[in-house]
């Protein structure tokens, strides 16, 4: 087994995350990689010191630059706002690092396409973090979709729910709610939530080519973290568009920040010609499927517990009828990544995968605005 020195950029929510999957994934895969946590990165050298210590990093640095000169490290992991993941991954593929960054790719297509571009010129192995793909019932209803099972697909529903921003005293900006600053997140909803269902839609259903969207601030202005002022805010808090898919399909998409008694409720169905699947993030190891080809007194919608050793990863954690959760979805992606490079064939989604959710999201934010259809731009590969 080879040792992979990871440098993590980013104490947060999902710097604990990315952490986490480093320190299981060896113990779950026979990999032939094995990644050792080298070093993490903040400016906050205190706050890094207590992320070191409780995750069992080998080092501290303060300055990202001064971590992508090292050449102990192999990997970059930007766990980082928005707004600093182009500058970093661009320098980290000039540098020869391999890549892991955090969704979105960047705060829109404009800025996504010279990272995409970095990362082909160096040569360098790299990954966009779109978990849900990895969750073994939604990788499973891949695998059915792949197969043919539903035939022709008609239909495509998603939505993302929160309601964690409806407060107004609720402050925008700095280290913990930078995701309401414009500046540092790009957009709200539509780059924060609907990047995930557009990614794995677009990995289910192929490419949207147009799409017809609204858009909703309902706070207009907020107290900013960092200047102490009342500002303007520039996100999104809700969105929902139509689309259409290349296959002819038709879709729906809807997000929002305020739906009370939501926290995190992600689910999509997608109707076939011959069947349907349906798929909740609250209940992750159940995928829902109706066959119409059932024997018509015992067709109905059925649900499958996706734990069984002939599901999508689940032969490398527990016994059949045990369930996984979020983090392991981190755990797989990881490992497919890990793999990718032992093999040389590259996991999905890679930063040109993931320029394409940025343009389907660039879409929907200028047909907020304009009102009217619009196309969305296409990431060809070079």
């Amino acid at each position: 087994m080879k040792q992979l020195n990871v440098g993590l950029i980013g104490c947060g929510f999902m710097g604990r995350t990315h952490s986490n999957a480093h320190r299981k994934v060896g113990n779950f895969f026979n990999l032939e990689y094995q990644p050792v946590l080298k070093a993490i990165c903040d400016f906050n050298a205190e706050k890094a010191g207590a992320f070191a210590k409780q995750w069992g990093f080998e080092s501290v640095e303060t300055c990202w630059k001064a971590l992508l000169a090292r050449k102990d490290i192999d990997l970059i992991d930007i766990c980082l706002p928005n707004n600093l993941h182009a500058e970093v991954a661009i320098a980290a593929a000039k540098a020869g690092k391999m890549i892991i960054c955090e969704k979105p790719l960047a705060r829109d297509g404009k800025e996504a396409a010279p990272m995409v571009k970095a990362v082909e010129k160096a040569g360098v192995p790299n990954l966009v973090s779109f978990n849900y793909r990895r969750i073994p019932a939604v990788t499973l209803a891949k695998q059915l979709i792949t197969e043919g099972r539903l035939g022709k697909i008609f239909h495509y529903r998603a939505k993302f729910l929160q309601d964690w921003t409806i407060s107004k005293d609720l402050p925008q900006g700095g280290d913990a709610l930078w995701r309401l600053d414009v500046k540092a997140a790009g957009s709200g909803v539509t780059g924060d939530l609907l990047a995930h269902c557009i990614d794995t839609a677009l990995w289910l259903n192929g490419s949207i080519n147009t799409v017809n969207a609204m858009t909703e601030t309902f706070i207009k202005e907020r107290k900013s973290n960092i200047t102490g002022k009342v500002e303007k805010v520039g996100i999104d808090d809700a969105c929902a568009f139509l689309c259409r898919f290349a296959n002819g399909s038709l879709a729906t998409f809807e997000s929002t920040r305020y739906a009370r008694g939501h926290k995190a409720l992600y689910t999509f169905e997608i109707n076939g010609e011959h069947a349907s699947i349906f798929w909740d993030l609250h209940d992750l190891h159940r995928l829902q499927w109706f066959d119409h080809k059932d024997e018509g007194k015992l067709r109905g919608w059925r649900s499958i517990h996706v734990t069984d050793g002939d599901h999508p990863y689940m032969k490398n954690w527990w016994v059949p009828g045990l369930n996984v959760g979020f983090e392991h979805s981190f755990v797989h992606q990881l490992a497919d990544f890990l793999t990718g490079v032992a093999t040389g064939k590259p996991a999905s989604p890679t930063f040109r995968e993931a320029l394409e959710t940025q343009y389907v999201c660039d879409a929907v934010l200028k047909s907020a605005k304009t009102c009217r259809w619009e196309k969305v731009k296409q990431a060809k590969a070079q």
